[in-house]
């Protein structure tokens, strides 16, 4: 419980009604049906709903402090109302109040980009758990409050549940947080309220235009993060793409860089490839580790880099690099009984997709698996996504293996048969021939496990760690991993 004078502190306000600075406000809400006795509601505009719409709902169940961008017609005496110019930012603001300011006991690092955030983030969590600093994780697989796990929801949550979070750390002693900051939480100002000591970007290529509706706009949201980061921090971006140096340009953040390519303060290079790992110099050093492909390469460099920034000798860092696994879901590797390898990954945009085809096949034309046969890839699209990356992935998938099978994701709302004609709409003719067309994706697995020999491949792209389909709303368990292990035991 807190009174509205310090959960107001700092806080720009335009009016303030029937304002009393020691009025006690019992909890945060910007979802009016969770509301209670004296509690603060939070009118923010979403992409699909107008909270200003339910304050009436809020007051009805108790809410006694109004946060809104526009006053309603209908003022109650007894309600104190805060007109401000961003109702979201001012909710991660006095989020922030409320909680006593977590994010700024702890050391905490974003990672956004369009591929590699939850490797990075999870990366860095158990680093540095490894050597022994009590850490935290937001990310899109599971939250982490030192060992305790916590279901996650979002790539990256709302401002209300990602303070609870920190101050979760905070109580439970930890030193460092790692988050992922999705594109929508940056356009969404989840994000307002946090002191960062620093951020990374990854990269940054075709996903979410279905939301942001123009690359442009994606990149915009993506660099906001970077625009607001403080002059403590450090702003770590990947040169290896085209707008690394982009998301520096407006930052007070000092200014660091990874890269596989060119000269950075952080240079990797692969020196061996196999399905086991990798042999890799960073820095001029050289080490082991258990992670597969290029793209993997890069999400190293961003971790040992921050390890680096944040402190930690640049020898202990690579010792610890060296001893940690792959993050569930990304390119996970399960051999059959009969000898050929399953390769399962979350690889859902066509750059992520290329990534994983490209590391395999690199293994395959390098002769370090000289029984290496055919590659088949099992993948879909998801439904009420981006439609213009369905015909993209499928003409990725066709051209870098020997069979692809469409199958269905996750539809969500959409007819998986229009998700599959979208995505045949992407290969000519004879691509088609070297192509099959299966809606269920049991049945899709099953058909690649049927056809597979000794010295083959199977890639199970799109789903990675999710152990569900989202079919016409509704979530079904399903599990890639778990699947392949019923239909090795078959065979």
């Amino acid at each position: 419980m807190k009174t509205l004078d310090e959960l107001a502190k700092n806080i720009a306000v335009i009016r303030r009604l029937h304002y009393t600075s020691d009025r006690q406000i019992n909890g945060l809400c910007f979802d009016s049906r969770q509301v209670q006795q004296g509690y603060l509601f939070f009118a923010t505009k979403g992409s699909a709903v107008d909270g200003h719409q339910y304050i009436a709902d809020a007051i009805q169940l108790g809410a006694t402090a109004i946060v809104c961008e526009q006053l309603p017609t209908s003022i109650h005496s007894d309600i104190a109302y805060l007109q401000v110019a961003d109702s979201a930012v001012t909710m991660g603001n006095i989020a922030a109040n409320w909680y006593d300011n977590p994010s700024q006991k702890l050391t905490l690092v974003g990672v956004t980009g369009t591929n590699g955030k939850t490797t990075i983030a999870t990366l860095l969590y158990n680093l540095f758990e490894q050597l022994g600093y009590v850490s935290g994780l937001l990310s899109t697989v599971c939250n982490y409050v030192h060992k305790e796990q916590i279901p996650s929801t979002h790539t990256t949550p709302d401002a209300l549940s990602i303070q609870a979070l920190l101050h979760r750390m905070v109580i439970a002693g930890c030193s460092y947080a790692f988050m992922e900051v999705s594109s929508h939480a940056s356009d969404q100002k989840r994000t307002a309220g946090l002191h960062f000591a620093g951020g990374i970007f990854t990269n940054l290529t075709r996903d979410h235009i279905d939301y942001h509706q123009t690359m442009e706009a994606y990149l915009k949201a993506k660099k906001t993060f970077f625009d607001l980061l403080p002059k403590t921090a450090f702003a770590l971006t990947n040169t290896d793409d085209k707008n690394g140096l982009v998301m520096l340009q407006n930052t007070a953040a000092n200014k660091y860089t990874y890269s596989t390519q060119t000269l950075a303060d952080f240079k990797g290079k692969i020196i061996e490839l196999s399905f086991e790992g990798m042999l890799l110099s960073i820095n001029n050093k050289e080490l082991s580790v258990a992670f597969v492909g290029k793209f993997n390469v890069s999400n190293l460099l961003a971790v040992y880099g921050t390890a680096v920034l944040l402190g930690i000798h640049p020898d202990e860092a690579l010792v610890a690099l060296s001893t940690l696994k792959p993050v569930s879901g990304r390119f996970e590797t399960l051999q059959s009984p009969t000898g050929f390898t399953a390769i399962v990954d979350y690889a859902h945009t066509p750059d992520a997709l290329n990534n994983v085809l490209e590391t395999i096949n690199d293994i395959r034309s390098e002769g370090i698996a000289e029984n290496m046969g055919k590659l088949y890839t099992v993948v879909g699209c998801g439904g009420n996504r981006d439609k213009g990356k369905r015909p993209i992935m499928a003409k990725e998938a066709v051209k870098a293996s020997n069979m692809a099978i469409f199958t269905s994701d996750n539809p969500r709302n959409e007819n998986p048969k229009d998700i599959l004609n979208d995505m045949v709409a992407g290969i000519n003719e004879e691509e088609k021939k070297s192509t099959l067309v299966i809606e269920d994706r049991y049945q899709a697995i099953k058909t690649a496990c049927m056809l597979a020999q000794r010295g083959d491949i199977i890639l199970v792209a799109g789903k990675g760690h999710e152990t569900y389909q989202e079919i016409a709303g509704v979530k079904h368990h399903f599990d890639d991993k778990e699947v392949l292990a019923e239909l090795f035991a078959q065979l």
